[in-house]
């Protein structure tokens, strides 16, 4: 900046307001930032964390499929029947429980958040050993295994390369989208390295 001789204070007067304008830059971008953390909030850090570390998913993920799917509501139900925070089946909880980690767990713990947290991440792990994909894992979170499957044998979804081109139910693939987004947002909050078992794509 060229410092003006004859008016001294008109220099000092477009300094100071280059400071202010900086210094408001950075204010707003730390209001959003509090304003997005309070959006977008990592309640239940202590069993995200555990569980994730053990079935090597990534957090933020988690994080992004509980916001999508209860807004970290622990006590809530959808109308096909989904329970608690990751919004598990009844049935897929007591297969899960029953059939692969025999816990044998009443379907009443669905509402207990570490409980839940800890199967519904286990199910996403198992989703992801099945697709080698995140996305894919997501659908079959939201659509079910069977239909990815179909999708995925059917040329008018794959795209040849083991993925879909496109997911034909909307709700799945409206979700995928909203997980995914969010997952995005929680990275860029948190910043935090997640050195996990499996590839995040």
């Amino acid at each position: 900046m060229k410092w003006n001789w004859r008016n001294p204070s008109r220099g000092i007067m477009i300094a100071l307001l280059a400071v202010i304008a900086i210094g408001l830059g950075f204010l707003t971008d730390f209001i959003i930032t509090c304003f997005e953390k309070n959006s977008y909030p990592q309640n239940y850090a202590e069993y995200v964390e555990t569980y994730t570390e053990a079935y090597g998913v990534p957090e933020s993920l988690v994080y992004a499929v509980i916001r999508t799917e209860s807004g970290f509501d622990s006590g809530v139900v959808s109308s096909a029947g989904a329970v608690g925070l990751m919004q598990l089946m009844p049935d897929t909880f007591t297969w899960l429980t029953n059939e692969i980690l025999f816990d044998h767990l009443e379907s009443g713990m669905l509402y207990d958040p570490e409980t839940n947290i800890k199967y519904g991440t286990y199910y996403l792990s198992r989703l992801y050993d099945r697709y080698g994909d995140w996305e894919l894992a997501l659908a079959a979170y939201n659509g079910g295994p069977g239909n990815v499957d179909e999708w995925l044998a059917d040329p008018a979804y794959s795209d040849g390369e083991g993925g879909l081109s496109k997911i034909p139910f909307r709700e799945t693939r409206r979700y995928v989208k909203k997980v995914t987004d969010a997952r995005e947002v929680y990275e860029r909050l948190y910043e935090k390295n997640e050195d996990s078992l499996k590839e995040t794509d």
